[in-house]
């Protein structure tokens, strides 16, 4: 099949790249917070800000920014572009807390504008029966921006000179953000279509269908339950020996199994009509390997059986971004704010009652493994959509 004149895959690939520039941001401090807080003279609980300003900011602009990239797609996304290279400049203004978090801030404001283009872009720049895999390489650029936001502190960055870290990310950041800028130029055949006058009544047509429902409800269980795991993980384990090294190192190998499912998965569920047993399986084995967390002691095991929660949940997100995209059509990046949303609004639901309990791992990894189950009905429940959503606004 020779490829479809629609199709810009170099678009896909620059968004990826800023996906992953603005996660690395995101988590710039978080593994080398002890470090951080020396540096800038101020306690953990201050550099802890520099991180939980993201999901903070995120629940209250993801709808906001979703509707703008309905209505004014690339003005939107370019909008979000310039301010994550913006705040990855910033934080070099001064060797102060100060700067710091003010370029975390103009990141955390990016965020929504970037994350939520996902679907849309594909939709918009792709042809149909490559959207799937155009989905499935932009959040799986997020991934890959989350395991680099590990690694990097860790080796660039320590409390006598920060500088390395963040000129090595305001590098990649600038880089990226001016590959999707010049990459956005390059308008599709079907572009006039990019912008929709979606509002109030139209974001409310998306979310009382029901199948968009279930999308959410989805996303809140699945990626609450690995938000809350990522957060507590070396809390819960710390009993049975396991070190923030070592913790740190399980996060990295999930990610790194997750990034490894999501190149194929995605892809392959959508083109056999398997979204539904993709989901389902990835709950049932999230849960189960929750279950056994709660009594493993051997850091082995533990390995693997976090690495198999980050190989099943990490591709069920563009799983579902895709067949939020399959139904919402015009609105594609409301209904991608939405779950986003869901996402981040599970996590602090799971992650609060995961932290009271993070001195008795096996009630709290008993908790998870309930949660992960407790999303099996909408999974199951879960059909083809039927078409795409009529939305008046559209035109």
């Amino acid at each position: 099949m020779s490829p479809d004149p629609r199709s810009r895959w170099g678009v896909v690939v620059a968004y990826a790249a800023l996906g992953a520039a603005t996660q690395v941001l995101w988590l710039t401090f978080a593994p080398i917070t002890t470090a951080t807080a020396e540096h800038y003279g101020v306690g953990e609980g201050a550099v802890g800000w520099l991180a939980e300003i993201f999901p903070l900011l995120y629940v209250v602009l993801a709808i906001p920014a979703g509707m703008a990239l309905d209505r004014w797609f690339v003005p939107a996304l370019r909008t979000g572009a310039a301010l994550t290279a913006a705040g990855a400049l910033v934080r070099l203004g001064g060797d102060s807390f100060a700067w710091a978090l003010a370029g975390q801030l103009l990141v955390a404001i990016a965020q929504p504008f970037v994350l939520n283009a996902v679907t849309k872009l594909a939709s918009e720049y792709v042809a149909a029966d490559a959207r799937p895999a155009a989905i499935s390489l932009g959040a799986g650029g997020t991934f890959v921006g989350l395991l680099l936001g590990l690694l990097l502190g860790p080796a660039l960055g320590s409390a006598t000179d920060l500088q390395p870290l963040l000129l090595t990310e305001a590098g990649f950041a600038v880089v990226a953000a001016a590959a999707l800028w010049v990459a956005l130029r390059s308008r599709p055949a079907g572009a006039a279509t990019l912008e929709r006058a979606i509002g109030v009544h139209e974001l409310r047509a998306v979310w009382d269908d029901r199948f968009m429902r279930t999308l959410c409800a989805l996303a809140f269980v699945g990626f609450g339950v690995f938000i809350a795991l990522t957060t507590w993980l070396q809390g819960l384990l710390e009993p049975f020996g396991v070190s923030d090294d070592t913790a740190g190192a399980m996060l990295a190998v999930a990610v790194v199994a997750g990034v490894a499912t999501t190149i194929w998965l995605p892809a392959a569920a959508a083109r056999n009509g398997a979204e539904r047993t993709v989901l389902a399986l990835a709950l049932l084995v999230c849960a189960v390997c929750c279950a056994a967390l709660a009594g493993v002691r051997a850091v082995g095991p533990q390995f693997v059986l976090v690495a198999a929660i980050g190989a099943v949940v990490l591709p069920a997100l563009p799983v579902l971004l895709e067949l939020a995209e399959r139904r919402a059509g015009p609105a594609g990046a409301s209904a991608a704010a939405l779950l986003w949303l869901a996402g981040n609004l599970g996590g602090i639901a799971l992650a609060l009652p995961v932290g009271a309990l993070v001195h008795h791992a096996a009630p709290a990894f008993g908790l998870l493994a309930l949660a992960a189950l407790a999303g099996l009905p909408f999974a199951w429940r879960l059909r083809p959509p039927s078409g795409v959503l009529v939305l008046d606004g559209a035109r």
